[in-house]
Parts: structure tokens; C-alpha cells; sequence
């Protein structure tokens, strides 16, 4: 892809698309808590967590491909480099986000009732691991998102 075309009508694509990662990562985030913590919300929500994730997979990389295209019109600024080297730790993230949204939505849609004691302990164990991980993709996420925003804020505003 050709990073000079990442425009919209001739503005620069990054400022326009990042506010959808901004505001989808936290919320999916919120949504991947709200259903780990509470099984009502979670039977509500249902696909919804998964889909809001995976959108957000698909928007990070262009919002970095989009951020790429800007910083070689800005040129080598500082802020703007410390800003790009937190967006590049993002992508992992995201993808914890994804994975651990669609485990969590398929277990709790698909896992087979338990029978027996050592089954039981084994359903708490898997759920206990995706409300773990569930935890910190969603905290994690999050606040490099706020960090990534902040240092971009600095670099326009700064």
C-alpha cells in the first residue's frame, strides 16, 4: 500500500481514524470486563464483545499504516517518534483482546455441562483463566491506548 494515499478528501486519514481505536479498544475492553465480571450482561452481549474486538483488529494497523504515511510529512519530530514507538507495541494487544474476547464468547456459548466434581473444577479453572486474562488484555489495552493518545496529543499540541 502506497502510504501517500492514505488521505480522505485530502486530509490525512490518521487523525480521522485513530478516534475509532480510541474509543472501540476501551469499549470492547469494557465490554470483555462487564461480561467476565457479570454472566447477565454476558448472555446480553453476546456476539457483540467478539465483533467490537475484531473491529478493532482490523482498524489498528491502518490506524499505523494511516500514522506511518503522516509522520513522513512531519518528518522525524521527537514527540512524534516517542508517540509512533508506543503505537507499535499496540498490535499484540489487540490481538490478546480479539483471541481472548472469541474464547471467552465461544466457552460460555458451547462448553458442555459439567459432570462430576473433577469436571466442575476444571470449567472453574478454564473460567477463572479467561476472567484472568480477560483482566489484563482489557487493562493493558486500555491504558497504552491513553499513553498512545497522550503522546500523539503532545506531538500536535505540544
Amino acid at each position: 500500500m502506497d502510504l501517500e494515499e492514505l488521505t480522505v478528501m485530502g486530509l490525512p486519514l490518521h487523525p480521522l481514524i485513530v478516534h475509532a481505536v480510541v474509543v472501540l479498544l476501551p469499549l470492547a475492553a469494557l465490554a470483555l470486563v462487564v461480561g467476565t465480571l457479570w454472566p447477565a450482561a454476558r448472555r446480553r452481549l453476546g456476539i457483540v464483545t467478539p465483533g467490537l474486538a475484531l473491529v478493532v483488529l482490523v482498524l489498528t494497523p491502518i490506524t499505523i499504516l494511516s500514522g506511518e504515511a503522516l509522520m513522513a510529512d512531519v518528518g522525524p519530530v521527537p514527540s512524534v517518534l516517542a508517540h509512533e514507538r508506543l503505537a507499535q507495541m499496540l498490535p499484540p494487544w489487540v490481538i490478546a483482546l480479539a483471541v481472548v474476547a472469541a474464547l471467552q464468547w465461544a466457552w460460555f456459548r458451547w462448553r458442555p455441562e459439567p459432570e462430576g466434581e473433577r469436571r466442575r473444577a476444571s470449567h472453574r479453572a478454564v473460567t477463572l483463566a479467561l476472567a484472568a486474562a480477560a483482566i489484563v488484555v482489557a487493562v493493558g489495552g486500555t491504558t497504552l491506548v491513553i499513553l498512545i493518545g497522550e503522546a500523539g496529543a503532545r506531538s500536535v499540541w505540544g
